[in-house]
């Protein structure tokens, strides 16, 4: 889409080039610059010439590639943005795998058929994040009928909330099952829940018995 000249100040031109290069986090071409920023080539090249010296001694550099001009990290730095990068990750999970962590948290050892049963939902995405953060685990599998992985919950699901053992979990309510209190929403883990968007929607589950073998 051409977007429409307008003038524009020298500094200003220089100043919306930046942003449009930290947001775009890639290479971006002379003509792509002057197109969103609303400018003439000529006034983008000589902005950035000015920029790349400015940032030269910067935590920021502006660099020329063959596909156009991008914001990197100075590579002097590269020893401390290593330490960042390789500093361990808060493990924040989403209310979907809060709730499936829960089930398997009381009920285990539990199939993946028998989890979706009760939250009346395909739980995959949930359990396989899970199980790639460590909070849960397979723990054999069952005698039913296709012989479905079961799962329990890890030393790492202990340690992540501060249990000793399972005994320590909070009880659930007063003459309620695991099944009833997840459905009433009256049991869940302490976690600060942050939802991810990218993640696959889950399905709803018409039928509660297991339909087929269940990994």
């Amino acid at each position: 889409m051409e977007h429409e000249k307008i003038p524009m100040e020298h500094e200003k031109i220089k100043n919306v080039l930046e942003s449009l290069l930290l947001v775009a986090g890639r290479p971006m071409k002379i003509a792509e610059l002057a197109n969103f920023a609303g400018v003439s080539e000529e006034e983008v090249l000589k902005a950035l010439e000015e920029l790349v010296s400015v940032f030269s001694d910067r935590g920021i550099n502006l660099i020329k590639l063959a596909h156009g001009y991008q914001l990197v990290t100075n590579p002097d730095n590269s020893e401390y943005v290593s330490r960042l990068l390789d500093a361990p990750k808060e493990t924040y999970l989403t209310a979907p795998s809060l709730e499936t962590l829960a089930i398997i948290a009381y009920k285990q050892p539990v199939t993946r058929a028998e989890v979706d049963a009760i939250r009346g939902v395909t739980s995959d995405s949930s359990i396989d994040t899970l199980l790639r953060r460590n909070m849960i685990e397979e723990k054999g599998r069952s005698d039913a009928v296709g012989r479905p992985i079961i799962y329990g919950t890890s030393e790492e699901f202990l340690k992540h909330f501060g249990l000793t053992d399972l005994s320590a979990l909070p009880p659930l309510p007063e003459n309620e099952s695991i099944d009833q209190a997840i459905k009433n929403k009256e049991i869940i883990l302490p976690e600060e829940i942050i939802a991810d968007e990218s993640a696959p929607a889950e399905e709803k589950v018409e039928n509660e018995q297991d339909p087929s073998p269940s990994n």
